[in-house]
Parts: C-alpha cells; structure tokens; sequence
C-alpha cells in the first residue's frame, strides 16, 4: 500500500491526540488511597491498558484487600474512579492536544481525508469537547457496542464503515503495540507513534513528526 491509497484516517486518542493516562493514574490513587492500598509505580504500570473492574480489582489484590469489599462496593468504588478520572478531565484545554495534531488534522481536514475516532474509550467524546476537536471527525466507533478490545481488528474495522472507506484506504494512528496490531489485522496500514511499535508499517517518534508529506515520503 502507498499513500496514494489513504483515503481516511482512523486515529486512537490517548498518547495520540492527547495523553489522558495521567488522568486516569490519578484517579487510580484517589482510589487506591482509600482503600489502604500503597500506589507503586508498578502498580500504576500494571492497570495500562486493563477495564476499569479489572483495574480494580488488581489495586485490591496489591493491598491484600481483595476479600474486603462486596461486588456491589466493588462497583461503587469503580464509579467513584470514573467520576473522579471526568472531574480532571474537565481541566483539559487545546493546550493540552499533543504536538502537531492539531496542524495534522487541519491539513487531513483542509485535503478532504475523512476522519474517525478509533478509542476504547467511552469519555472520547468528553475529552474531544473539552480539547474543542469534535468536529473533526466524522463519527467514533461506539466501544460499548465492540464485542472484542484490541488487539482484535473489529474497532479499526468498524472506524473504516463510519468513513464508508474499504479498509484498505483506511490508515490507522495509534501509540501502543496491541493497537498497531488491531489495525494490521484490519488490513489498513499501521502508523506507530513511539518506540517500540516494531510491526507498524510507518513509525514516528512522537505526534510532532507527523504531517501528510512526512508520511508520504515514508509510504512512497
């Protein structure tokens, strides 16, 4: 595939539009510390990329507290993250978009490329409203309706019928191993932001490397 193929774009949005993980380690350890459980880097490296419940249950385990708590306090504690995760949220600005995104979808935009979100998470709209980007993309894909996370294809699948594109007209953008590998296994080309994205068809060291003529240069 050249870039002559791409069509649209399907963009991930942590660690690609804007790095909300710190967000979601903060309110991680609001939990953690009311439940008498120590916040470790570890730890916080263990709940990437792991469901909110799951999450959960790993900073129990981590205190020895995993026998302490019923599933429904289990559950409140879990709602309690996510409320705690929306009200830092709200503290984002365009400030915060990663550099270059910004200048990247105004090129995509301004050259007629269609867009859709391709995130896991279900606050995606929240946080393109508070970065003032939710007009950008044409649609999401809906993780409530995906029957399968990545690395399963079925997300960047579903981001290329939002575009109405053929996958292989689809280039996806994404930060994390498990989300390259989502997008190769849609068959549309993979484009690796960070080190160590060894499968991505493109790869750049981070967001401010990213323009239409870089990727043209790197695809022929």
């Amino acid at each position: 595939m050249t870039f002559a193929d791409i069509q649209g774009f399907a963009i991930d949005l942590d660690g690609v539009i804007a790095d909300t993980a710190k967000f979601h380690g903060q309110a991680w350890r609001q939990v953690a510390d009311k439940v008498g459980t120590e916040w470790t880097e570890e730890l916080a490296d263990s709940l990437r990329g792991v469901s909110r419940m799951d999450s959960l249950e790993l900073i129990l385990k981590a205190g020895g507290h995993e026998n302490d708590y019923t599933q429904e306090e289990k559950e409140k504690l879990a709602e309690e993250k996510n409320d705690n995760y929306l009200e830092l949220v709200k503290t984002l600005t365009p400030n915060d978009i990663l550099p270059g995104m910004k200048k990247f979808l105004d090129e995509a935009k301004a050259k007629g490329y269609h867009l859709a979100l391709a995130s896991a998470s279900k606050n995606g709209p929240t946080i393109l409203k508070y970065l003032q980007l939710g007009d950008y993309f044409e649609g999401r894909v809906d993780p409530a309706k995906l029957k399968k996370g990545k690395p399963d294809p079925e997300i960047y699948l579903q981001a290329a019928e939002i575009m109405n594109l053929d996958p292989v007209h689809v280039a996806g953008i994404e930060d994390a191993q498990s989300g390259v590998e989502s997008i190769n296994r849609a068959g549309e080309i993979s484009i690796g932001i960070g080190k160590n994205l060894k499968d991505a068809d493109v790869k750049f060291n981070d967001t401010s490397e990213l323009t239409l003529d870089a990727l043209a240069k790197k695809l022929g």
